[in-house]
């Protein structure tokens, strides 16, 4: 395993503000049927997403401990409802000025950590655009800082995903793990790592069919 260069503080913070703006710019132009239309992340349209997005920095505690208690306490289903109610709750243009507005606040969900916010942005933007044969593209570094994040997360499930396999990144040479090789671009290996089958479709090497049995 080789160290990829991490990002300052400083740095996830403007590259939130940044991929916020970008990804409202991306939508904005959307039909309602694209809003409509099935994101790669599973139970969510591009719209789920998009309001999805738009809670991070709106969510106070009460109301967190409210939706966990909704939720009997499964994460995931906080998080789809909180998505749901903010999806029926506005119109689409109202939820893209939400996102825009949002750009430079450096408020984030309870718990997390800075980097959070950003691979979020940074894996959502990819789950909007590709079911719409749209292209995101996202900053090398702050793409290649995302895997590193997501790849070693075992909450977001990464590790479990990726045993037994050694990412290799044709981006920037970025080695991790031991076993069957998986190799291919940053960005496609972000998603495999995140749980989106999608990603495999870019990748190469043995690995490929060890993670694709555990995605289903």
């Amino acid at each position: 395993m080789n160290a990829l260069p991490a990002l300052s503080r400083a740095a996830v913070d403007e590259a939130v503000s940044t991929e916020r703006r970008r990804l409202a710019d991306s939508v904005a132009d959307l039909t309602d049927e694209q809003w409509a239309t099935p994101s790669l992340c599973a139970a969510w349209t591009v719209r789920d997403v998009i309001a999805h997005l738009t809670v991070t920095t709106r969510l106070t505690v009460p109301r967190l401990l409210r939706a966990a208690v909704r939720a009997r306490g499964s994460f995931d289903r906080m998080e789809v409802a909180l998505a749901a109610q903010r999806a029926a709750a506005y119109t689409t243009a109202e939820l893209v000025a939400q996102l825009r507005e949002s750009a430079d606040s450096t408020r984030r969900f309870p718990g997390s950590t800075p980097v959070d916010p950003l691979m979020d942005l940074v894996v959502h933007g990819q789950d909007v655009a590709r079911p719409l044969g749209r292209r995101y593209v996202s900053p090398p570094e702050v793409v290649a800082a995302c895997l590193a994040y997501v790849a070693r997360n075992r909450f977001m499930g990464g590790p479990r995903r990726l045993s037994g396999v050694r990412l290799v990144s044709t981006d920037t040479g970025w080695t991790l793990g031991d076993g069957a090789e998986l190799r291919g671009p940053d960005v496609d290996l972000l998603l495999v790592a995140a749980g989106r089958r999608a990603g495999l479709d870019a990748l190469a090497g043995p690995g490929t069919a060890v993670v694709a049995e555990r995605l289903g």
